[in-house]
């Protein structure tokens, strides 16, 4: 199962914040603005953290975290059956009280028909009575009933009945499964790399590192299937048969006499007590054995341990790591038989800041293992500085988060709908191989949108001239006019502030049905600009008309940018004020 939404109150900077997920979720943000405590709070409700006093909101003395969960298993539908909804989704929340206590509820669809509500099951153990209930077929046949056996039958009957009843969604009043607490991992499997982290952790011996679930699974295979060292376990346990006193309610005759011996000696010392000793050696668990004494050596031409590889070296092999746990999960996945196991097979993988220690190539590269990941049937969800770690083209992936005032918290600014269709898509996926670095706008305090590469070599070298650059601000090559309009509907959905600099492109060289095909982006631009976000400005009709030459057809960047570099170039006053404007 995978996590469908999100919904955080009161948890640090979040004062309430609600979240659609998707397999790949990127993070972004100004520092401090609450893309650490989005991650928490998931980490909170897994168990992967407890909560403090510290991360409840100011004032407030409870918080929550909801998770919905789509896409279940089999299993899944199994094990959270009372929760599942019509849509084949279940809703929990996890609840945290200043001071300590926390505890798990669930979502349920209360029936409106008194008869299928699991607080009137008591009402119905008579068989007499459950018999004249439509849930009937679903009870043993024989027998006294159990308030137990009602709750089954009704919701076994909703189950089946689901389509023609009448439901409300309400937060149970019991803890989740009528469990007191909750088992870490009955939501799936959940993998945390935060940024910073010492990579031996994850190649302890520790049940709870990355490297030890992994040896876990190839161990418990070996179990399973091999021969050898099922053989080996059976040696073990008849090896340590011998050291019993008794073995099925029969003293054994074969207990070696120095361990008989011992515990003779040990207990006349005891006879003033009444008492004497019982020595018992239990039989070890090989499995746990093999994986408490494994080691982990790195030769890239020097053996030594993990811990003293660089930090590139380190993340990379806690990375890979990672991806190999997702690619056996593949395998697994493909084992459908249900079980009566209490844990999701899910698996959900957090990272903070992945691209730490690593060059753009190797981060370009992990985006890709990443995206890879997501399609496994994991959830992937990071934060990031990195335009590396960001693909524009999968903006529904991405999570601007933002945080105006104290009063507010931070928010999420989020693109759920498809934003391109038909040539549109096409020409949006073209312009990238124009401008690769273009995720970087989502960074950016405001984005100059530009219609070619001599605009954009030249309009930042004339606000440096004028003092007036900032390197908060993105220029982007849209790759020409008519891809202004998509690179401001990405913008507008994300609330990001841009200018937009388009050409009029009204010279007299040009036939009149030139100039009306101009006019016609030109309105589009125009009426595509939102007035809070951004603006317009036009140059006439080009940028070397603006500057006062005459361009070549070949080297147009580089030949502006050498003439405004000369020492006759002289910059006229409208253009100054236009470029003041663009960075204001």
């Amino acid at each position: 199962m995978k996590i469908k939404t999100l919904e955080i109150k009161n948890w640090r900077s979040i004062k309430e914040l609600k979240v659609t997920a998707q397999d790949l979720m990127i993070i972004i943000g100004q520092n401090n603005h609450g893309k650490s405590n989005l991650l928490s709070a998931i980490l909170f409700f897994f168990g992967e953290i407890k909560h403090q006093d510290l991360d409840f909101s100011q004032g407030t003395e409870e918080l929550f975290v909801d998770i919905e969960f789509s896409e279940l298993d089999d299993q899944d539908k199994k094990t959270f059956e009372k929760y599942i909804t019509k849509q084949e989704t279940i809703k929990v929340r996890k609840v945290a009280y200043l001071g300590g206590s926390f505890e798990y509820k669930g979502w349920i669809q209360n029936c409106s028909e008194d008869y299928l509500k699991e607080e009137n099951a008591g009402n119905y153990t008579n068989r007499e009575t459950a018999n004249s209930l439509p849930f009937h077929p679903y009870l043993p046949s024989t027998g006294r009933l159990s308030k137990q056996q009602i709750i089954e039958a009704q919701q076994k009957y909703i189950q089946s009945n689901i389509e023609n009843l009448t439901f409300s969604y309400e937060l149970e009043e019991t803890n989740f499964m009528g469990l007191r607490s909750v088992a870490k991992g009955i939501f799936g499997e959940v993998y945390f790399l935060p940024a910073i982290k010492n990579a031996a952790d994850d190649f302890a011996s520790k049940d709870t590192s990355v490297f030890s679930k992994l040896l876990g699974e190839v161990v418990g295979t070996m179990s399973q299937y091999n021969e050898d060292w099922q053989g080996a376990k059976q040696q073990l346990a008849k090896l340590f048969s011998k050291f019993s006193k008794y073995i099925d309610g029969v003293k054994n005759e074969e207990r070696p006499k120095q361990l008989s011996d011992l515990e003779s000696d040990l207990s006349k010392e005891l006879l003033s007590w009444n008492a004497c000793f019982d020595i018992e050696l239990s039989i070890p668990d090989i499995d746990s054995f093999l994986k408490s004494n494994a080691s982990v050596w790195i030769n890239d031409g020097t053996r030594t341990d993990i811990a003293r590889k660089g930090h590139g070296l380190q993340r990379a092999v806690t990375i890979a790591l990672i991806q190999l746990i997702a690619k056996r999960q593949l395998q697994s996945n493909q084992d459908s038989e249900i079980t009566n196991r209490k844990v999701s097979k899910s698996r959900y993988f957090i990272f903070e800041e992945p691209e730490l220690y690593l060059h753009p190539q190797a981060q370009r590269t992990l985006f890709d293992s990443f995206v890879d990941l997501s399609n496994t049937g994991s959830q992937v969800i990071l934060c990031t500085h990195s335009s590396n770690l960001i693909n524009i083209d999968r903006y529904k992936s991405i999570y601007i988060v933002k945080k105006e005032n104290e009063q507010i918290g931070s928010k999420i600014t989020q693109c759920e709908d498809d934003l391109f269709d038909g040539n549109e898509q096409d020409n949006w996926n073209l312009s990238y191989w124009i401008n690769p670095d273009r995720g970087e706008l989502f960074f950016s305090e405001k984005v100059i949108l530009v219609e070619g590469a001599t605009d954009k070599i030249v309009i930042p070298a004339l606000a440096k001239q004028l003092g007036v650059f900032k390197h908060g601000n993105t220029i982007i090559d849209c790759g020409s006019k008519g891809n202004i309009p998509l690179y401001l509907k990405l913008l507008n959905k994300f609330k990001i502030k841009y200018v937009a600099i388009y050409d009029q492109d009204h010279q007299e060289r040009k036939s009149q049905d030139d100039k009306n095909v101009a006019t016609k982006l030109t309105n589009k631009i125009l009426s595509s600009i939102e007035n809070e976000l951004g603006q317009a400005i036009m140059l006439i009709n080009d940028i070397e008309e603006e500057l006062g030459y005459v361009s070549s057809k070949s080297g147009k960047p580089f030949k502006a940018l050498q003439y405004i570099k000369s020492d006759t170039f002289q910059l006229s006053s409208s253009l100054e004020e236009k470029i003041k404007k663009i960075y204001q």
